[in-house]
């Protein structure tokens, strides 16, 4: 069965004749009598009472005429919906990105990507990363940030940036009067971590064993903003990513103190990942542009002051 004879049906449906449908559908009498014929065969159901000098559609035929038409109806739209793209030149990008990240980046990509690219409309979703791969795979999106590694025979990426993780106490914590410090300072130290299904939980736990810090018992997070908080109120200490204090490291006083790390693998870094057989692949890759440029300014230290 293929569309030409969906639209020889429904026309001999509209017409109730052979003669008037094939001159319709720009084709012989015979040729239209035959395809539906062999639609017939196919179906092993007769869709049409052949009557002398008419053409009456029979109980199983009006039942395939009414889907018939919803189909070409759709394929209708689907050519309009086509054609449009073609002479507009607009794209819809699909993008994810997991929890500990969207909101301290995308503030600062989406207005620059709306600029670069005025005729792509871009589609946010926001997931932990384990559902995000899962949605790039099955096609629900078309591309994710997401932490490396990442290794999948399936997918393509670029690494993007790499960003450092800070050590973030209270005001009244030991490790308060200084600046920078090295893993073996969190010697025993008990960090607040993320609940499950967060990257940047597993990132963190190798903090752990790298430096002989421990999680604290009895405690998970459901945000890196629940963990700041808890800070603030002076309960423990976390591990931020650099971005995530861009606007609240220094807001509240002396409640919050942040440490950078004089070791440079205690970072994370993330990547843009989309399908191998993607047909945005020429995109993604100016885009992957944009956010690593954007990434980089917003991970550079600030210029030195000058002095008074």
């Amino acid at each position: 069965m293929n569309l030409r004879e969906l639209e020889y049906l429904v026309a001999l449906a509209d017409q109730q004749n052979f003669r008037r449908a094939a001159e319709i559908c720009h084709v012989s009498q015979p040729t239209l009598s035959t395809q539906l014929r062999k639609m017939e065969d196919e179906l092993g159901v007769t869709l049409v009472e052949r009557m002398p000098r008419k053409a009456v559609l029979t109980a199983a035929g009006e039942a395939v005429v009414a889907r018939a038409r919803r189909v070409l109806d759709e394929i209708a739209q689907i050519r309009a919906e086509t054609a449009s793209h073609r002479k507009t030149g607009s794209t819809r990008l699909r993008l994810g990105v997991f929890p500990t990240l969207g909101p301290y980046l995308l503030p600062e990509i989406v207005p620059a990507f709306v600029a670069r690219f005025p005729s792509v409309e871009l589609l946010l979703t926001e997931e932990k990363s384990d559902l995000l791969l899962r949605q790039l795979l099955g096609g629900q999106i078309d591309a994710a940030l997401l932490a490396l590694p990442l290794a999948d025979p399936h997918l393509v990426g670029r690494v993007l940036f790499s960003e450092p993780f800070l050590l973030a106490v209270p005001g009244d914590h030991p490790l308060a009067t200084q600046d920078r410090i090295g893993p073996e300072a969190l010697l025993h130290e008990e960090l607040m971590l993320l609940e499950e299904g967060h990257c940047l939980r597993e990132q963190a736990l190798d903090v752990c064993r790298l430096s002989g810090a421990h999680e604290r018992n009895g405690f998970r997070g459901t945000s890196l903003e629940t963990l700041r908080q808890m800070v603030v109120a002076g309960v423990g200490s976390t591990l931020l990513p650099q971005l995530a204090t861009r606007r609240r490291g220094q807001d509240s006083g002396q409640e919050i103190h942040l440490l950078s790390f004089s070791d440079e693998q205690l970072r994370r870094r993330i990547g843009l990942f989309w399908r191998k057989t993607s047909s945005l692949s020429r995109l993604l890759n100016e885009v992957s542009d944009l956010i690593a440029e954007i990434g980089g300014e917003l991970l550079a230290p600030p210029p030195p002051r000058s002095a008074p």
